[in-house]
């Protein structure tokens, strides 16, 4: 199973994490918009830098709940953040009553997508032997 933390992860593990948990939340995206009260971990992603403040004023004016999530997410999927997924995971943590929804991310499988968005299956072709002199 992938790990998405250890003590003194590298950069390129914690990018690699965030890879893997943004694939995962977009897998579960209808579960996450049904389950997660945005109004709750917006705060959290503002204090770890994930959210602008006016980011979080416009998803603090939206009165559906359903929507604010489905916007909160939508936000997430476009930010520049390197570790945009990984503070996710950690709010919705925070949240005692998801921690079924935690099992569940952290149960995705989400092999075959990785490998069709680093296209590890498609055969490279080279036009000339890189190695020969």
């Amino acid at each position: 199973m992938f790990r998405i933390f250890s003590k003194c992860p590298s950069a390129s593990s914690a990018a690699e994490s965030n890879v893997v948990l943004k694939l995962k939340f977009q897998k579960l995206h209808t579960t996450v918009v049904d389950s997660v009260d945005a109004a709750r971990i917006i705060d959290f992603l503002f204090q770890e830098g994930v959210l602008g403040e006016q980011e979080m004023h416009v998803l603090q004016q939206k009165s559906d709940r359903s929507q604010q999530c489905r916007d909160l997410l939508a936000l997430l999927h476009t930010s520049e953040t390197p570790e945009t997924f990984v503070k996710l995971y950690l709010a919705i943590k925070n949240e005692s009553h998801l921690q079924w929804l935690i099992d569940r991310v952290d149960q995705c499988d989400v092999t075959s997508l990785l490998q069709q968005k680093l296209n590890i299956n498609k055969p490279t072709s080279m036009p000339f032997d890189c190695c020969s002199q």
